[in-house]
């Protein structure tokens, strides 16, 4: 029989009472808590961690948050497939906590944003999850993707015409942290709201700072504007899709919703893209594989979702009756953490952590189950198009310090990269609706018209006023002497074309 490890719920005793002792000063274990437990969110290094956890407990390990709440994380790759897809053993209403029903957990606890229960799909279970989340389904499920791909485009436009000037750019503040909110407040339908301070708004809020609620009343306000003015005026948006379902939401249901929707999908995107071009501006191979046609856009986008997943651990599933997972009695109540960062290099999956992962799609990234990511496509579009169109528009960037000067700030729920100094050659500010290229930068060639011959013929494209004509014709250099006739774009580059949006 397995031996059971000290529970989480806090039932193993601790001190003087027949329990383990606490360490005493100067031994490597003091600062745990009780029963030797770890606190995560004292960790300087979860990844480390992790893997201390994965060697000495297996694929689920007992740890303790703030206040000495007790918790499970789930490390192991099919145990957190377990947890997310088996809804009738666990599920995310944190009513059930045994934590919170013995008022361990205080109103003002540190991880209550997160954890505290709301009537919104995320918590939501049975007929009222399908009610919710329906709605939600269907209004992602209509979005025009081309489109979107279109508007990605203008947004990389718009962002980097904000720097492109200056030779450099920090481009996790300048760039990561603008392009999903720009592309997000587009999406649920009020563009006129994207500007910097909804910009610091989100960040703010994220960090969880002193001014964390005023922030988020200011995001609130936004959505809830908005819920109003489309439910007066429908229009075609995410927002007017979600409004317009025959699910019924209130204006709060609404507003909430959309606030979940754009936070998620802001700081998961915003991530993503970060570290996506991190790894293209630190490993030559990583770049050449993108350059030289052995790896898509895509496929890097996807092993970064392997290697530095954008939420590390997702708060938090509860066990509806005694079971098992790992190995582990789970007993009702339980909290566990679903910790995507730690289950993706599970040996058991991932023998070899630093392996291509290309074509592979079995990431816990997005979560899974009945609370799986419903925005999944659209943070995947708003990344490889952001990734895409950057470096078309900007070849030659590269890395302005060395890598090791690097940080990131890091939480429980995720990993953050603070800055990414890069720098490049100055260019010119583009217009929007022009597909996104450093070849843009020269002025258009005005000897080119529709409906006459090539540049340097004298065929025009019809009658001149007498203040335009130029006598003689300002000669021009002949095209370079060509074979024949220069072939058509091919399918697969028509292809190309419309699947980016242009």
């Amino acid at each position: 029989m397995t031996p059971e490890p000290p529970s989480p719920t806090g039932a193993t005793p601790t001190g003087t009472d027949g329990s383990r002792p606490e360490p005493p000063p100067g031994c490597p274990a003091h600062g745990l808590g009780p029963g030797g437990l770890a606190r995560l969110h004292e960790s300087e290094d979860l990844r480390k961690l992790y893997e201390d956890l994965r060697a000495e407990h297996g694929a689920v390990a007992p740890v303790l948050v703030h206040d000495d709440v007790p918790m499970w994380v789930v490390l192991g790759h099919a145990e957190s497939q377990q947890l997310v897809r088996t809804p009738a053993q666990f599920c995310k209403d944190s009513r059930i906590w045994s934590a919170l029903e013995e008022g361990l957990v205080k109103p003002d606890h540190p991880l209550m944003p997160h954890i505290a229960w709301q009537p919104m799909c995320a918590h939501a279970e049975g007929d009222e999850h399908k009610r919710l989340r329906g709605a939600i389904d269907a209004a992602v499920a209509s979005t025009d993707f081309r489109g979107l791909r279109r508007h990605v485009n203008r947004s990389v436009q718009r962002v980097v015409n904000r720097f492109c000037e200056a030779g450099e750019a920090d481009l996790v503040g300048q760039y990561a942290e603008h392009l999903p909110m720009a592309v997000m407040c587009h999406v649920l339908g009020m563009p006129d709201e994207y500007n910097d301070r909804i910009v610091e708004a989100a960040r703010d809020m994220l960090r969880g700072t002193e001014t964390a609620i005023a922030s988020n009343a200011y995001i609130m306000g936004a959505l809830e504007r908005l819920t109003v003015r489309r439910r007066a005026e429908p229009l075609g948006d995410f927002t007017g899709r979600l409004i317009a379902h025959p699910a019924g939401l209130t204006d709060e249901e609404v507003s909430q919703h959309l606030r979940v929707v754009l936070i998620a999908a802001y700081e998961a995107t915003a991530n993503l893209l970060a570290n996506v071009l991190r790894q293209v501006l630190i490993d030559p191979r990583f770049r050449s594989q993108l350059n030289g046609g052995q790896m898509t856009v895509p496929q890097a986008v996807e092993q970064l979702l392997w290697d530095e997943p954008p939420f590390s651990t997702i708060f938090a599933y509860y066990a509806k009756q005694e079971t098992e997972l790992g190995g582990r009695r789970i007993r009702r109540g339980d909290a566990l953490l679903f910790a995507p960062a730690p289950a993706n290099v599970d040996p058991r999956v991932r023998p070899d952590p630093t392996a291509d992962m290309q074509g592979n799609r079995s990431h816990l990234a997005f979560g899974g189950g009945p609370h799986e990511c419903p925005g999944q496509d659209i943070g995947r579009t708003i990344a490889e198009v952001g990734v895409d169109a950057l470096l078309m528009r900007l070849p030659d960037v590269e890395l302005s310090v060395g890598e090791e000067e690097l940080s990131f700030t890091e939480s429980i729920a995720s990993r953050h990269l603070v800055s990414l100094p890069v720098h490049f050659t100055p260019r010119p500010q583009q217009d929007v609706t022009q597909r996104p290229s450093h070849e843009n930068d020269a002025p258009p060639r005005q000897d080119w018209h529709i409906d006459g011959g090539r540049p340097g013929t004298a065929t025009v494209a019809g009658p001149q006023p007498a203040a335009t004509r130029v006598e003689p014709p300002v000669p021009v250099p002949p095209p370079p002497p060509v074979s024949g006739p220069a072939p058509p774009r091919n399918a697969w580059q028509r292809f190309l074309r419309w699947w980016r949006g242009y």
